[in-house]
């Protein structure tokens, strides 16, 4: 694979694109970083805002988001909580609203270790 462009759409979100020797991009990965906190509720809905507007503007088959999302997601305790993984221990604001991001755009959350 080889870069096909990095762009950094917000001061918060950037995005790298890698593609295969044929000309449609085959990867696109997201590097996000999600305010604190300690930052304005409408700061953060923003910045859910645009991830989710840069993530259904893509149209590259895989997408991968990567970062700090400043979140705590617990393990899976329903069958509506498929998302979640079994690496998390706890819950914080942070964390339901990278859950809600993590429904709407149909993606799985992988790890929550660093």
């Amino acid at each position: 694979m080889n870069i096909d462009s990095f762009e950094q759409l917000t001061t918060r979100i950037g995005r790298l694109r890698l593609r295969r020797p044929e000309s449609i991009p085959a990867l696109t990965i997201f590097v996000a970083y999600a305010p604190a906190s300690i930052y304005d509720e409408k700061e953060v809905e923003a910045f859910y805002m645009d991830l989710e507007k840069f993530n259904r503007e893509d149209h590259t088959f895989f997408k991968v988001v990567i970062g700090d999302f400043n979140a705590t997601i617990r393990p899976r305790r329903t069958s509506q909580e498929r998302h979640t993984g079994t690496h998390g221990l706890e819950w914080n604001e942070q964390g339901e609203r990278l859950s809600e991001f993590i429904t709407a755009t149909k993606t799985i959350h992988g790890n929550s270790q660093f």
